[in-house]
């Protein structure tokens, strides 16, 4: 597969040839659900935390004794049907996070990838330096490219004007070709990448 290369005015400056393997019939599905499934608990801080009726603050002494009164026979202060008082099965910390193996990611980031080159929403860059930190300028070569709706930039390394000049925007994400992972490839409308950042994916992919 050939990708056209353009640059921020959305002029052609040639084809880049696609070298990694590309997934065919069907394969590595259920390797993007288990990947993204992954990432998504990854993100769950897991610190919700209640008190059982062993741990809230109180006395341990019979609220009335135990006949004669009139009302219901209570034990303790911290009964759970109490306000103020323990909680049955209440959330307690804990670690979300999945194992998930190398193979099984490069191949979820294969697929994905894959998916997204197959549909026409890669665009590659033969390069993207931004003169200035200025939102202005990085909203003009988003018209350029006539890029809509939400999209990812994929750069090879940090670049501290482009962060500065994107951050405001809305539905526009940046990310690095040594960082990019499968989630990333399939939330936006469109992939933006320069070839550096290209050649850096594909190095990834390309290693059994």
């Amino acid at each position: 597969m050939k990708l056209t290369v353009k640059d921020i005015k959305g002029n052609s400056q040639g084809e880049l040839e696609v070298k990694f393997p590309l997934i065919e019939n069907g394969k590595g599905t259920q390797a993007v659900h288990d990947v993204v499934v992954a990432y998504q608990a990854a993100q769950r801080m897991g610190t919700a935390c209640t008190k059982t009726m062993g741990e809230v603050a109180g006395s341990g002494k019979k609220p009335w004794r135990q006949k004669g009164t009139g009302r219901a026979r209570a034990g303790s202060f911290a009964s759970p049907l109490w306000r103020g008082g323990g909680v049955v099965f209440g959330p307690k910390p804990r670690d979300f996070s999945k194992k998930v193996s190398q193979k099984t990611r490069q191949l979820a980031l294969r697929k994905a990838l894959t998916e997204r080159l197959r549909a026409g929403d890669v665009v590659v860059l033969d390069e993207l330096k931004l003169a200035s930190a200025k939102t202005k300028e990085f909203l003009g070569m988003l018209s350029a490219l006539d890029l809509k709706g939400s999209a990812l930039i994929v750069a090879q390394g940090a670049d501290k004007n482009l962060t500065l000049a994107s951050r405001n925007v809305p539905n526009v994400a940046v990310a690095t070709g040594d960082s990019l992972n499968t989630y990333d490839v399939l939330r936006p409308d469109k992939l933006v990448f320069t070839r550096g950042a290209f050649e850096q994916v594909e190095a990834r992919l390309s290693k059994q």
